[in-house]
């Protein structure tokens, strides 16, 4: 492992999906996961040296997730394990997702930010939080104080809330803290309805941008496209027409490809970090499940991204 430390890095949950095989919920596949994990892994899929801050379970689930990490090219300093129960998602129902988390007490929310390699924010460009690790306490305290001292030392901080039902009202002050300490915040249609609450979307982001007026804003709408917002400018782009094998994991490249152009392409104007975001997307649903996509192919599909301002 290099003493370099990575310039990217997402804090966070990683766990195991188990996934029901047939009506009867009697056979399943567990595969490995977490928004934040996946985040990660995009960027080192993207040739940036990354790392994934969290923890994970001592049985065979964490070991799972371990070797996947490694596999991944992520920096193993920043993966703690401990002798705790494993991180689940149960995916009761696949059409559409229907899920619970089984989680007490278990590895993720032991994640001690203390225990981290010395000096490694000093290297770092970007941190990327969000998932259900800021619902879950006492790890969502642990990540906002890493996000606070984060900002204090100026790394740019990106935030991505994947909602999820267990983020009720009680939610609300993560949201606008964590909101106002981001530099970029992604949120989608679901995320806006499912976190205020409401059906009028449009009132939803406003009352999201009011938060940080000063924050770059990626708002994805699935097969609809994608905006970009910084200040009063906007741009909208049109996804590319790809043969979509899955979808799992798109918002999570989408996020990343975006904070890659931003750091790696940062000449270009922000009509061209919006295609490249969308590309990316758009490149993880051709394969199954989280497929963190090459560069090759995101620029493969970067000229039939169609980007107009406003």
């Amino acid at each position: 492992m290099s003493a370099e430390f990575p310039v990217f890095v997402a804090a966070g949950e990683a766990l195991t999906d188990l996934i029901v095989q047939d009506p009867q919920h009697q056979r399943w596949q567990a595969l490995v996961g977490g928004s934040t994990w996946n985040v990660a892994r995009v960027m080192a899929r993207l040739g940036l040296p990354s790392a994934f801050a969290g923890a994970i379970s001592q049985d065979v689930f964490g070991d799972a997730l371990w070797r996947a990490s490694g596999e991944a090219g992520l920096d193993l300093r920043f993966l703690q394990r401990v002798k705790r129960s494993p991180l689940l998602a149960i995916v009761h129902e696949t059409r559409p997702p229907q899920y619970f988390f089984v989680g007490d007490d278990s590895a993720d929310l032991h994640f001690d930010a203390a225990l981290l390699p010395a000096g490694w924010m000093a290297q770092a460009g970007w941190v990327h939080f969000g998932g259900i690790s800021l619902a879950r306490q006492p790890l969502s305290n642990k990540l906002l104080e890493l996000a606070e001292d984060l900002k204090r030392a100026g790394v740019r901080i990106s935030y991505d809330p994947n909602y999820r039902a267990l983020m009720d009202e009680a939610y609300d002050a993560t949201l606008k803290r964590m909101t106002a300490l981001a530099d970029v915040v992604k949120v989608s249609d679901e995320d806006l309805q499912g976190l205020f609450r409401t059906d009028d979307i449009a009132a939803a982001f406003d009352k999201l941008r009011a938060l940080n007026p000063a924050a770059t804003y990626l708002y994805t709408r699935g097969a609809a496209g994608a905006s970009l917002h910084v200040g009063t400018a906007s741009w909208q782009a049109r996804v590319p027409p790809v043969e979509v094998v899955d979808t799992v994991g798109a918002g999570d490249a989408s996020i990343a490809s975006l904070l890659y152009s931003l750091s790696q392409r940062a000449n270009l104007p922000p009509a061209e970090h919006l295609r490249f975001a969308v590309a990316g997307g758009a490149a993880a649903c051709l394969g199954a499940g989280a497929s963190p996509p090459g560069i090759e192919l995101i620029e493969g599909l970067l000229a039939q991204v169609t980007v107009r301002a406003g």
